[in-house]
């Protein structure tokens, strides 16, 4: 592995994709040299030197160390089984890591690697994004295309078994790693799931994974929709190229835009704000608030609206996380798209990871991000403008209604029609995957809608 480096992470899940939210920021060690640099102009200058001494209240007791020591000693001595010192210590670094929240770890080599590999869209996995809850491994979001979406794996689902083995005692690394293995290896995941009375099992099939990020599609003339699956290190300009190639097809121009961040778990922070910055022309896009200098950060987006204002909708849902939350905020309190959908997961710290050496490094939440007008997502999540809750919807049969051409000697329109074509097409849309996603339905409604109130007060002007 290359020079070790210390990058700024956001999403905090353990990523079985290997996903990560990852922004490159100053080291720790600036903050430390700042204090020398104050110090050596003191000196040259001849002024009397100012040295913040530590405060002894503040200082580790004596007594706390001689417990540690007391603790290790009596496992050394008196432990069924011989341990060596290296992995004590490794154990209690990560026992002082893991206690201060979910997303604070320590990475040992090959997760350090893992972490290192996860920006690029491919790597090996199952394909979904996970965290702990009650000592269960809990399923934060499929991804698109992976083999866990395709064998049926829904966000929200726990996993209490993996394979033979039970999840509960076993660490987030512990059960990641059972999780890995062989390309073409079947893993059997035994899910406790919200809509099912009893534990019910699902095989997927391990694979490289290897995720686009970034998909659209225009679902009726004039209205685009794009689908960004989690933030990778080409998602901001891939968003980009995403909307200019749709605006071609349509002449240039869109009467209105969907962003699907349903069940994103995150990604890189840059390209969140890169989107966002797409299409606003103005104002800030996220902030970050920390106890040290470097965690005190500010995006703010340069000039230029791709879209030139069109109309635009984000879709979330409790899978939305961390860095899709950015963008639907940074949309939302710029007043520049209208966010639809159900609340979203609440990942609002930011984490650091920090190298110790060549190949080992501890990753450390260090700091809260803001929305523009100052909302701390954590454990809160974005709020939707409009809730729109998953539906499906059947059409009701009714009895037959009469209409003017089915009576007898009825007057003819007067212009031609066709009605074989018009039902034709009418099948055809029937068939779309607008019918199947309420959500996605709704957010179209509202497009139309919207175009129509701008249509009708520009020709009443």
């Amino acid at each position: 592995m290359g020079k070790a480096r210390s990058k700024r992470y956001l999403p905090g899940f353990h990523v079985l994709i290997g996903a990560a939210c990852l922004i490159a920021l100053p080291t720790l060690a600036e903050d430390n040299r700042e204090e020398q640099e104050r110090l050596l102009e003191e000196i040259n200058s001849g002024q009397p030197v100012q040295i913040r001494l530590p405060d002894p209240e503040e200082q580790l007791p004596l007594d706390d160390l001689r417990k540690f020591t007391e603790v290790f000693s009596r496992i050394k001595d008196a432990y069924v089984e011989e341990v060596d010192d290296r992995q004590l210590l490794e154990s209690a670094i990560k026992g002082m890591l893991a206690d201060l929240d979910p997303h604070s770890t320590y990475l040992a080599p090959q997760d350090y690697e893992e972490l290192e590999e996860s920006t690029t869209g491919e790597f090996g996995g199952l394909g979904i994004e996970v965290g702990m809850e009650d000592g269960f491994v809990k399923v934060i979001a499929p991804i698109d295309d992976t083999p866990a979406q395709k064998a049926g794996v829904q966000a929200g689902d726990l996993i209490i078994k993996l394979g033979d083995q039970p999840v509960k005692g076993l660490s987030l690394e512990e059960a990641v790693t059972l999780m890995r293995g062989k390309p073409g290896t079947i893993l059997t995941l035994t899910i406790m799931r919200e809509s099912e009375s009893a534990p019910i099992e699902i095989d997927v099939e391990r694979d490289i994974i290897r995720v686009n990020s970034v998909k659209s599609r225009m679902l009726e003339n004039g209205y685009g929709y794009v689908r960004i699956t989690q933030f990778q290190s080409e998602t901001g300009a891939d968003f980009r190229a995403a909307i200019e190639d749709l605006m071609a097809d349509n002449e240039g121009t869109l009467d209105g835009l969907i962003i699907d961040v349903r069940n994103n778990p995150g990604g890189i922070l840059q390209t969140a704000v890169e989107a966002a910055d797409s299409l606003l022309d103005e104002g800030l896009i996220v902030y970050t608030e920390g106890r040290i200098q470097s965690s005190r950060l500010r995006f703010s987006a340069t000039p230029g609206d791709i879209t030139s204002g069109t109309p635009t909708v984000v879709l979330i849902n409790g899978g939305s996380a961390s860095a899709s939350e950015i963008l639907a905020g940074a949309l939302q309190d710029h007043r520049r798209a209208v966010v639809m959908g159900t609340q979203s997961f609440g990942k609002g710290s930011v984490q650091t990871v920090i190298p110790l050496d060549e190949t080992h490094a501890i990753k450390m939440t260090t700091a809260r991000y803001f929305t523009p007008d100052g909302r701390s997502i954590q454990a809160r999540g974005i709020t939707p403008d409009i809730e729109v809750r998953p539906a499906q919807l059947t059409e009701l049969e009714g009895r037959p209604f009469f209409t003017e051409a089915d009576l007898s000697g009825h007057l003819e329109n007067g212009e031609e029609d066709d009605l074989d074509s018009r039902a034709r097409a009418a099948d055809e849309e029937d068939s779309s995957p607008i019918d199947r996603d309420f959500q996605l339905r709704s957010a179209l409604n509202l497009l139309k809608g919207m175009k129509i109130l701008d249509r009708q007060q520009n020709g009443a002007q």
